[in-house]
């Protein structure tokens, strides 16, 4: 796999595509590398911690594509790949002859993953976009903070994340595509379409209502009750999605069956309509404990109620540990760097090890040495020639 991605949706993609087994690529300008390799602080040593946790298992060739040499080792490397992803700006890779037509002619069987911000046809192609501003464009941005302020930002750079899982999707369907039919094909994912992706229902709900969404604050505009609660010695959030949830919430949870029994709070209907009301009782009765006490109800009656947690505690917690998220990986210039695992465990064919992120240009002459016609000689040529950076030559 050839990965000509950069920052955060495309490497997340690559990685994940990594971690299942496939031997990726990274292409990279000579100076700078990938832009989220200099996108320090936070950093360990020389190693961005942006760009350490959306590359492992990658190796890195440096290619200054401006070089009709460097293109054609490109090429010939392509030549040779399942899969190339690219989240250039629309028309850079054109301009390099390693668009999804150029490429195809010599390996038909080629997936030819796009990832951008507006896709790559139409009047929007051009427009430079990044995870928020999507959010914002998409509508999903009005959906997240209190209805009463301004519209907030999700913190983590959600859209950038999701757009490179589906991504991962789309290029092992096109690969099982290939299986059936025996040809690639050009896929495409965009920050704008996922975003809407992700507004979930509350789209439906327009389309079928015709009605503006309301943004939920910390709770729920189709359960309740669903929210952040207090209690003596730090939050707790709540979701009951049922009217059974929450008569065992009542019930056994908070040991007060008046609030199971009381007509206002019968049915989910009824309490999203009297919202009001029933957080007041509940805030009322979640201060009277602490939250070891809810926590350990809560799991005990099978409600679902967790720790508000800062991202400090989470990653210290009892649920991290025993997940197996975390470990440390060698690394060339710093010893060791963190690790946080995948989000999938499969039971017969299991992922990878892990391999920290690589340097810049770790494994340019191994992996062009590895191509038919590229000795030593044609390598030195290519050093000459600028093809893997002036520095180089």
């Amino acid at each position: 796999m050839l990965d000509f991605t950069r920052v955060i949706a495309g490497p997340v993609a690559t990685m994940l595509l990594a971690d299942l087994g496939a031997e990726v690529i990274k292409v990279e300008n000579p100076v700078t590398g990938d832009d989220s390799r200099g996108l320090m602080p936070p950093s360990l040593g020389d190693v961005s911690s942006l760009f350490a946790w959306a590359n492992r298992n990658k190796r890195s060739i440096t290619l200054d594509l401006r070089v009709p040499a460097a293109q054609q080792v490109a090429r010939d490397l392509a030549r040779q790949a399942d899969v190339v992803v690219e989240n250039f700006t629309t028309g850079v890779m054109d301009r390099f002859g390693l668009s999804y037509e150029d490429l195809s002619k010599e390996n038909p069987r080629l997936v030819y993953c796009s990832i951008s911000a507006f896709g790559r046809q139409g009047r929007f192609a051009a427009r430079p976009g990044y995870d928020p501003v999507t959010q914002a464009e998409s509508g999903f941005l009005s959906m997240n903070g209190f209805p009463d302020q301004d519209p907030v930002r999700a913190g983590t750079s959600t859209i950038d994340i999701s757009t490179g899982m589906m991504a991962c999707n789309a290029i092992l369907g096109a690969l099982m595509a290939r299986e059936r039919h025996g040809v690639g094909q050009h896929v495409e994912t965009t920050l704008f379409d996922d975003a809407v992706t992700l507004i979930g229902q509350y789209g439906m709900n327009y389309l079928m209502t015709g009605e503006e969404q309301v943004r939920p604050g910390n709770g729920s505009n189709t359960a309740e009750p669903a929210g952040l609660f207090q209690s003596i010695d730090g939050p707790i959030y709540l979701t009951c999605a049922s009217d059974r949830s929450y008569r065992k919430l009542a019930v056994e949870v908070l040991r007060k069956p008046q609030l199971a029994d009381d007509p206002r709070f019968a049915t989910n209907a009824l309490r999203t309509s009297n919202r009001v009301q029933l957080h007041e009782a509940l805030r009322e009765q979640f201060r009277t404990q602490t939250r070891e006490v809810w926590l350990e109800r809560g799991q005990a009656s099978g409600v679902p109620i967790g720790p508000v947690r800062s991202v400090s505690e989470a990653f210290d917690s009892e649920e991290m540990r025993e997940r197996g998220l975390l470990s440390q990986l060698p690394h060339p210039t710093v010893g060791t760097v963190p690790n946080i695992g995948p989000p999938f465990r499969f039971h017969g064919t299991p992922i990878v090890d892990p391999v920290a992120a690589p340097l810049l240009g770790q494994h340019t002459e191994e992996i062009v040495g590895g191509l038919p016609g590229y000795d030593r000689s044609r390598i030195g040529e290519l050093k000459a020639a600028g093809a893997f950076g002036a520095s180089a030559a």
